[in-house]
């Protein structure tokens, strides 16, 4: 099965899984500590091709060990390059036959947004833990069916979300926390490129569910949710369309504003028309930030102090992918966890209606 045949399908196959029993799966997963865990990707385009799996080659608590696919060609290359035993190949109809190969520990989401909530809860049921790629889902009932499922399957659920783990954002995150400079005032998060393929599923709203704001979005909102050290209370946002012959049914520049209990404010811009990629943080005088701040080639920082330098690994997913890791060997909760990555579709859901309505929306943290 190709995989453009695969998609146009996956909402019918959908429908089927995410009825189904949410019991304990026929193999519980197991910690093997003697020796490193086995990752399975699932789904070989971009992102798993040029970042995940030659990360996966420096990983110390971690390891490639299978792939799935829907296109045979890929699995040829990828079992020749990274000398994946044909046992550990697997096609998006077989998937669930991965419950049998105690060599996978991990199974890797890397698939359009759309398919995040089947695939997780597929490999939670066949007792493997789990790394959805950001966003986690389409919206937050998405997102709790995969938490729910994840629990009662006796597995561990992540997002993937590099920048959790990346020196120059934890010291980002330590100087607003910490109050190092005082206590934010405001902040500035933007993250943009441009993206004028219509054939690109990111355009395509049911595929991903949004355009800039789901896939860009995020890496804007954490930028300030986690340096404030709060959640925010209330949104606004304004969307834009200039291109309807591309940007169809999704905002192509959304800029949207967070309000934060402790009395900061955020202005963030995410967009796919234009490069941007900034994260600047205020407490009056004093000031940090990241510029680049967002990007996987690496992040440049600098202060009314000086400036923010670290050494950082080629890939920022190999700490990534070693914490997650570590979290199954320890069983402790996943820094970057579930319950994280829905805490950011709530507020995008917030953003939306705020675009899309031209009011300011609270957010609602107990439901």
């Amino acid at each position: 099965m190709q995989r453009r045949d695969f998609l146009s399908q996956a909402g019918a196959s959908a429908g089927i899984l995410l009825t189904s029993s949410l019991g304990s799966p026929v193999f519980p997963a197991k910690v093997p500590p003697a020796r490193k865990l086995g990752v399975a990707l699932v789904g070989l385009g971009n992102y798993s091709t040029r970042q995940l799996a030659p990360a996966l080659q420096e990983t110390e608590l971690c390891r490639l060990a299978g792939i799935v696919t829907g296109t045979p060609a890929k699995a040829e290359a990828w079992k020749e390059k990274y000398n994946i035993p044909e046992k550990s190949i697997y096609s998006y109809e077989n998937f669930e036959q991965i419950k049998y190969n105690p060599d996978i520990d991990i199974v890797y989401v890397v698939l359009p947004n759309s398919m995040h909530v089947e695939y997780t809860i597929r490999a939670a049921l066949a007792g493997k833990h789990v790394i959805c790629e950001k966003p986690m889902a389409l919206n937050v009932a998405e997102c709790k069916e995969m938490i729910a499922t994840c629990r009662e399957a006796g597995v561990k659920l992540s997002v993937g979300y590099r920048l959790y783990f990346e020196p120059h954002h934890q010291e980002v995150r330590r100087l607003g926390t910490e109050k190092i400079y005082g206590a934010v005032k405001m902040m500035e998060t933007s993250l943009g490129f441009s993206m004028a393929d219509p054939t690109v599923w990111r355009l395509n709203p049911k595929l991903g569910g949004g355009g800039a704001i789901m896939d860009l979005g995020v890496y804007a909102i954490q930028g300030a949710r986690r340096v404030i050290g709060e959640l925010p209370v209330a949104v606004t946002a304004q969307g834009y369309i200039r291109d309807k012959t591309i940007f169809k049914d999704i905002y192509e520049t959304m800029l949207f504003q967070m309000e934060f209990p402790g009395g900061a404010i955020s202005n963030s811009t995410t967009t796919y028309t234009s490069y941007v990629d900034r994260l600047y943080a205020t407490t009056g005088y004093r000031w940090f930030g990241l510029q680049p701040a967002f990007n996987a080639t690496g992040a440049t920082g600098d202060s009314s102090e000086g400036k923010i330098e670290f050494k950082t690994p080629a890939y920022q997913q190999i700490r990534q992918m070693d914490a997650f890791a570590k979290s199954i060997m320890d069983n402790t909760e996943p820094l970057a966890s579930g319950e994280e990555g829905m805490k950011d579709l709530r507020i995008i859901e917030a953003i939306k209606q705020a675009a899309d309505t031209g009011k300011r929306v609270e957010i609602d943290w107990k439901s």
